[in-house]
């Protein structure tokens, strides 16, 4: 099928009025058109490239870190069974074993070991503690806000919505109609309509309107449109003008998209990352570091409740707690992994 071409905007000194203000109308449009066009692909380049950053930084800190958190699992895995070996070998009178008790949920509830209820004693404890939550963060609550404004106000738009999905339907079937594989008989013809047909299935499973737009004028199939006919132009302007509406909103969408992957645990240590490095700071190094520190606190822990169950110490200083706790950031060590670029950068 030949292809069709949108004609060039032109403007004559015998045009009637109307059909002058229509034309200043659509060139308003199409500019509008152009500059949506070029702000979503900047912002979704963006989008992509963060997410693309994230993984890259998980998967490094994957690897340099993987054998200090399988360190940090056995010194974890340690203490738990040091602590069931107490409880289960040695007698002690009711307050002591509630006080042997507290300094183990400490070690848990802190962070410093990991969360691990087995235990029937604890249950009310455990009561407690989802009964009285912690306030919710400022950060957290201003996610979670975020999403929320964002589902209402789709919801709020449900017309709208039926709306813009039946325009990129329109523009899926019309460009389908001109590149399906079927449509042609030569080899050659068929591998490239094959390939413009996965972008076109794809943009549309994402109801991408700007790139089924980019596929149309890539490939120059507009529309053909009398530029002295009122009806064409008045259909072109409407046209555009429901695009626009659906373009802008594909934009905002794309810019929570990218605020909320900021606002994640991983996006906020690449940003982080990335204002270390314009200090000269390797964020990664002081990661690893750290994490190393921690199994350092960890083993001296682990080694203070193993001398008590060696009976090493007496049962006083062990319920006093290890002395390494006492000099910890107990903010810092619940929360190590997410905190640590941040205490980096105050």
């Amino acid at each position: 099928m030949p292809r069709k071409k949108s004609l060039p905007l032109q403007s004559t000194s015998s045009t009637p009025l109307a059909l002058s203000q229509l034309h200043i109308r659509l060139q308003f449009l199409e500019k509008s058109h152009q500059s949506l066009l070029k702000q979503i692909k900047i912002k979704r380049t963006e989008l992509n490239n963060f997410i693309e950053q994230t993984r890259i930084f998980a998967t490094e800190i994957f690897h340099k870190a993987s054998p200090s958190f399988q360190k940090m699992a056995e010194l974890d895995q340690d203490i738990h069974t040091l602590f069931e070996e107490i409880f289960s070998t040695r007698k002690f009178g009711k307050q002591t074993f509630k006080n042997i008790e507290a300094v183990y949920l400490k070690l848990q509830f802190t962070g410093i070991i990991s969360l691990k209820p087995s235990r029937k004693q604890f249950s009310t404890e455990l009561d407690e503690l989802f009964d009285n939550p912690e306030p919710e963060s400022d950060f957290s609550r201003e996610t979670a806000e975020g999403r929320h404004q964002h589902w209402q106000t789709q919801e709020s738009h449900g017309e709208a919505r039926t709306g813009d999905k039946r325009k990129i339907r329109e523009t899926f079937l019309r460009l389908a109609e001109i590149f399906h594989p079927d449509k042609v008989k030569d080899s050659e013809t068929q591998t490239d309509h094959t390939e413009i047909m996965k972008s076109i299935n794809q943009a549309y499973q994402e109801g991408d309107l700007a790139r089924l737009l980019e596929i149309e004028r890539l490939h120059q199939v507009g529309e053909i449109i009398d530029l002295n006919s009122e009806d064409d132009l008045t259909r072109k302007c409407r046209t555009i003008e429901q695009q626009n509406q659906i373009l802008l909103t594909q934009y905002e969408n794309l810019k929570l998209e990218l605020r909320l992957a900021k606002n994640t645990p991983e996006g906020t240590m690449v940003s982080d990352s990335r204002k270390a490095a314009k200090k000269g700071i390797d964020s990664m190094a002081i990661m690893v570091k750290m994490i190393d520190n921690q199994i350092n606190v960890v083993s001296q822990i682990r080694d203070f409740v193993k001398d008590f169950r060696e009976q090493k110490i007496t049962i006083k200083e062990f319920i006093g707690g290890p002395p390494t706790l006492h000099s910890l950031d107990e903010e810092i060590m619940s929360d190590i992994l997410e905190q640590m670029l941040s205490e980096l950068m105050r």
